[in-house]
């Protein structure tokens, strides 16, 4: 299932934890096995696995357990560009622009 902004967090959890199971397993791991390679608890991977609440540090370390780190950096790439982005931020240089050359002040110029 595709994940997107409008689904529930729960069910996102538990669309995560299903395909962490999913990869596990095509890995070849035990849940004790991979528990140990990540450095945690097996019972916070059972916890992780079931859909119920954890915490993204837990979440990394397993990633990085399955040689996943590429997966964690597009979380939040280093380098984000957007067209719309950019198009917005030059409207934004423009009014700013505009409205000090205009002379009116407004109070809330920085």
């Amino acid at each position: 299932m595709k994940i997107t902004k409008f689904m529930p967090e729960a069910e996102i959890l538990q669309e995560l934890a299903e395909r962490l199971a999913r990869i596990r397993k095509a890995q070849g791991y035990s849940q004790t096995e991979l528990a140990k390679e990540a450095g945690i608890g097996v019972a916070t991977l059972r916890r992780i696995e079931s859909g119920r609440d954890s915490q993204l540090e837990t979440w990394l370390k397993l990633l990085k357990a399955l040689d996943m780190a590429p997966s964690i950096d597009a979380l939040l790439p280093e380098n984000f560009n957007s067209p719309m982005v950019e198009v917005l931020a030059g409207k934004r240089r423009k009014r700013t622009s505009l409205s000090r050359s205009s002379g009116i002040v407004w109070g809330d110029e920085a």
